[in-house]
Order: C-alpha cells, then structure tokens, then sequence
C-alpha cells in the first residue's frame, strides 16, 4: 500500500503531503556536529530523529541520499554576529593540540556514540575542509550577482540589498527591520555595511592555523557557507529535505537560504524539519551553557546529576517516545520510566517468541490494523509516541496469548512478529537486550565473571559491604546481575 506521507514544513509554518522532487528517491540533508567535544544528550536527538527519516524512507522503497556534514572549521564562538574565535581552533589552544587532532578525536568520539545509540551511518559524511573549493565558488557567485562585498579580505552577504529582491527572515520568522533595530548601536564599529550581514569568507589573523588561499585573502570559510555548498554538491541545487536542530533555524538556515537563492535564484530544499531541544531544568541543553551531559557519562552512570547508568537504548527510547518537534526535558524519573518502557518492549518480544501456536484465534487479532495504525502514525509526521503505544497495545495481545486468556494460530504469531521487527528493529532502530549481551566481548565478560565470582565469595564471608559495592559499581556499568539457585546471571543494560 502506498504510505502518503505528512511532514511539518517549518519554511510554511503547516504540514504538508511530502511529495519527493523524483519519485521514489529522496535527498535529505542534515546538519551535523562541530567536532570540538564530546557528544552529548542535545547531540543525539537530532541524529535519532533523522535516523528514524532515513530509515522509514528505506523501509518504503526509497532510494535515500542521506548527507549529513562534520563542521571542523568556520564555527565561531559568536555565532548571530559570525565573529569571535573558531570553536575547535579554540580547543585547539587549551588542550595544545593541532586543530585536526582535535577535530579527528571527536568525530571519532561522534562515531562511536552513534555506533552504540544504533544510528545508521549517513550516504555522505562531508567535512567543510574538504570543500574549500567549492565554498570559494558559490561566494564568488553570490558577490558577483551582487548580494556579497569585500572589505579588507573579508566577504560578507548583504542581507539589505537581498532583502530587497528576496525575503530575508522568512524561515525564521525575523524582519530586517527588528535586526537593524537590535543591532544598530553597533554600526561604526565594524567594516560590514550592516551589522546583521554575516560573513562568507573571513581574513585570518596571523597566528590563526587553518587558512587557505583565495582571491579575497588567506582565511577560512563561515559557518553557514559550508551547508549550502556542499548540500548542492552532493544533492544538487534542488534537493527534498532540509533537516537540523531548531536552534540552527536562525542564524544558520536563515543565512543557508539566503545564500543558496543569492546564488542560484531559489531555494535550495523543499521541505525544512527541525527537532526540538532537549532541555535540562527548563533550559537547553548545550556545551555553549555549560550544562550539558555527554553520552559516555550517561553510559556509564558519571555525571554527579545521574542518580545511575543509563543504557544506549534506553536514551534511544527517551528520544523516540516524545514526537520530534516538542521538548525533551531531562530528569533522571524521566529517564528510568524510558528504561521501564523500553524493557517492557523488549519483554514482549521475548515473549512472543516463546508463545505456541494454536489451529485458530479464539478472538479476531486484528494484527493488519494494528500495522496500519503504526504506519498511519509514522505518516502524520513521524508521530513516533503514537507508534510506541501502538506496539504496546501488541504487547497487551501478546500477554495475554502467554496468559492463555486467548489463543493464537500459527499465522497471528507471524504476523505479530513481523509486526515488532518492521516496527521496532527496523524502523525505530532498538536492539534487543540479548543482542546487547552480546555486545560484550569476551575480555570484558571474564572481568564481569569474576566480579560476580568476587561478590559470591564475598556473600559466603558474609561481607554483605563489598557484596554491595561490587553490585553497585556493576549496576553503575550498565552491568544487572540477577542471583539464581546456580550462582548469578548478569546482562548489559
């Protein structure tokens, strides 16, 4: 059946029937981490929300394009103004670094943390260093066409002269007029003509290490360049889907759209997406606040506001209960309800595959309805919470199959099942607690053996305070342990 698709347009404020450019293919770009830290809670969202896009998509037959770029230059400290330091040339500086060394650590550290939380890899992963020559072309072309200006080897984008042909601030909801407002006590002090223009090229000083020769000065692309150029390289000047944080609505995606119509005379994607933050005591959650708390340390249970460790697919279940364009605010209840939710999935899936079948349904499961409502809520923009209660109500069936309050023949179990690995594995991406297990190699195992081993010896010596510091610090790893007549059992969470 043909799944007709509603996605909310943040460009038109209303959600419309996605309608790809060439049938049955899509180009979607998102915007990826500036690497100068470590990832954290804020930096999983947008990488689950789209990893549910680009899986849902494949699901459907689609030949997905999936572009999601690596910022390792050009993000600057004052990111309205486009001034300041460059964020990973800062770090750079602190940890006496090259900024490669900094920029390679954490994208594999980015990597790693997308491996555990089971996001997909992108089709493209472009880095702004590797687009230098093609950031420098489409400023020439937006100076050339009028809507840029050098001065003193800097370029900037005019934003008054293309708000006079174009709309600048209709993504954002911003008028020039309220810019220039906010912004005017600071005229004179700069070489722009507005202090709302935003840099294309910036002139490095002399004691800043990335630089690279153009006709303007030796210096470094803005931040906002980078998206623009090689989203057009790798999707063309016309592409299906525009995807990021709502904090990157303005400046970010404002500038991306005034730069790609500068140079190309119309916009670059047809449909914008943005997911809502995660937030933290009512405030987003980011390292340029301070209060951030990055994956590992959920992971492992480290972060003195964690009252325990929290597995991948538990932060995974956090993120895709709540639908992608509201709020996600932290608490460790929060959290351990996800845990409990994601477990009781889980739970039911082992379940299911215990169940015997019997010759006929004592009751009509209506399993093909039950698809379908799970398909309709991915449809009506990816409505992930409506999904889950939609394989919770599978749950309750399954339970009660297990129960023997009704029975199910041969072809309902099949059904059911098929159900959970379309939904859940495939689509949603969890993994199911015996997989986790697994995850384990066989070094880490042995260690987990002994400890086990070290807390039974310790039990018979009746010294119930290292028994519970080595439960505790286990739990602390993600490690349960579950006491049984035959020693323990233990598993990763």
């Amino acid at each position: 059946m043909q799944q007709k698709i509603q996605i909310y347009n943040t460009l038109t404020r209303k959600k419309e029937e996605f309608i790809p450019i060439i049938p049955k293919q899509l180009g979607l770009y998102v915007c990826g981490p500036t690497v100068y830290g470590d990832a954290h809670l804020g930096h999983a969202r947008p990488a689950i929300t789209f990893d549910l896009v680009f899986r849902y998509f494949k699901h459907l037959g689609y030949k997905v394009r999936y572009v999601r770029n690596i910022t390792d230059v050009g993000h600057l400290s004052d990111e309205i103004a486009g001034e300041g330091e460059d964020k990973i040339l800062k770090k750079a500086k602190i940890e006496q670094l090259e900024p490669m060394e900094v920029v390679h650590q954490y994208t594999e550290s980015y990597h790693e943390s997308m491996r555990t939380l089971n996001v997909l890899s992108p089709s493209i992963e472009p880095r702004a260093t590797g687009h230098i020559i093609e950031q420098l072309q489409m400023i020439k072309e937006i100076v050339d066409k009028g809507y840029g200006y050098e001065a003193n080897g800097n370029v900037y984008f005019d934003v008054l002269k293309y708000n006079q042909d174009y709309d600048y601030g209709k993504l954002s909801g911003r008028k020039v007029e309220d810019l220039f407002e906010n912004t005017r006590q600071l005229e004179g002090q700069s070489e722009k003509k507005n202090s709302y223009d935003f840099a294309l090229w910036k002139k490095a000083s002399p004691e800043h290490i990335m630089r690279w020769p153009s006709e303007f000065s030796d210096g470094f692309p803005g931040w906002h360049m980078e998206c623009s150029a090689m989203s057009m390289k790798y999707l063309g000047k016309k592409f299906d889907i525009h995807g990021g944080g709502m904090d990157l609505v303005f400046p970010h995606h404002e500038a991306e759209i005034a730069q790609s119509v500068a140079a190309n005379g119309h916009d670059a994607a047809q449909y914008w997406m943005h997911n809502n933050m995660i937030t933290i005591g009512g405030q987003k959650m980011g390292k340029s606040l301070g209060n951030f708390i990055t994956l590992d340390e959920f992971f492992t249970g480290s972060h003195e506001l964690l009252e325990k460790a929290y597995s991948p697919m538990t932060i995974r279940f956090f993120i895709l209960q709540a639908q992608y364009r509201g709020t996600v605010d932290f608490s460790n209840e929060a959290l351990q309800a996800a845990e409990k939710g994601y477990q009781r999935l889980m739970k039911g899936y082992e379940t299911l595959l215990k169940l015997t079948a019997t010759k006929e349904d004592t009751i009509e499961i209506d399993v093909a309805g039950l698809k379908q409502k799970c398909y309709d809520a991915l449809n009506d923009d990816f409505n992930s919470p409506i999904l889950i209660a939609n394989l919770f109500d599978a749950v309750k069936t399954i339970n009660s199959i297990a129960a023997g309050n009704i029975s199910a023949n041969e072809n309902t179990l099949a059904a059911l099942k098929e159900l959970f690995d379309i939904f859940i594995f495939h689509i949603l991406g969890f993994k199911p607690e015996t997989e986790l297990a697994k995850g384990a190699d066989d070094k880490t195992a042995s260690l987990i053996d002994l400890m086990c081993n070290m807390r039974i010896q310790a039990k018979e010596n009746k010294d119930w305070g290292t028994a519970d510091k080595i439960r505790n610090e286990l739990t602390k790893l993600g490690v349960t342990i579950k006491d049984s007549k035959d020693g323990f059992e233990w598993e990763i969470n």
